[in-house]
């Protein structure tokens, strides 16, 4: 299992690199071991490539069950370690599974707003991944795509296009007390939110747009 999920790695980055032009920037923030939670934003079907080709750490992701309708498609999405997610359910299994992935020091990947933004700028985040990181107070990476909406799956192995994966500092959620209501979760959100939207040039923003002297100072933003 291990050399095919590093043989799709070795795959993924030759096509990027060799026939695109992927910038990764803040490589050097990746923990490398233990639980961690990693945040973006969602541009394309082409983010969880382009993901899985920047990190060093073996990936986990949820990805909804309708992408498993195929056979074959089902059966690279497992060899990937991408775990269908019923969007139709309460969500308690798509926590459950992910809270397994950190308690064996894995490495999960959540897009919070659930879907692909329509507008390529960043859209209002459901409230699961914050949910998911105050229940597991696992460290959270930000991670901010840029230009992978530009050219279409299909042509995930020559994109002929430039695009950036810019990397933050890791953080660890806030420790809350007592009952967790709504505005607590969305406050966790906005937090990190607020923590990707820094790391994108700013018409990526979209409704996480902060100014500069608001947000805090990273080597590798985007100007």
């Amino acid at each position: 299992m291990k050399w095919i999920y590093g043989s799709l790695r070795l795959f993924a980055t030759f096509c990027f690199k060799c026939f695109g032009r992927l910038e990764v920037y803040g490589a050097q923030y990746v923990p490398r071991y233990g639980p961690l939670i990693i945040i973006s934003n969602h541009l394309s079907y082409n983010d969880p490539p382009a993901l899985f080709v920047s990190t060093p750490r073996v990936l986990d992701y949820l990805g909804k069950i309708e992408l498993f309708s195929n056979r074959w498609k089902s059966a690279l999405l497992r060899l990937a370690k991408v775990h269908p997610l019923d969007r139709s359910s309460t969500g308690v299994d798509a926590l459950k599974t992910a809270l397994k992935v950190l308690s064996q020091d894995g490495a999960i990947v959540i897009f919070p707003e659930g879907r692909i933004s329509p507008t390529y700028s960043m859209q209002k985040a459901r409230q699961g991944a914050a949910f998911l990181a105050i229940k597991s107070q696992a460290p959270i990476l930000p991670i901010g795509i840029s230009g992978t909406e530009k050219f279409a799956p299909w042509r995930m192995v020559l994109p002929l296009q430039r695009f950036r994966v810019n990397i933050g500092p890791p953080f660890t959620p806030p420790v809350l007390e007592g009952r967790i209501d709504k505005n607590a979760i969305n406050a966790v959100s906005d937090l990190m939110m607020n923590r990707v939207a820094i790391l994108l040039p700013e018409d990526y923003r979209g409704v996480y747009e902060i100014k500069k002297t608001d947000a805090p100072s990273f080597d590798n933003c985007p100007s």
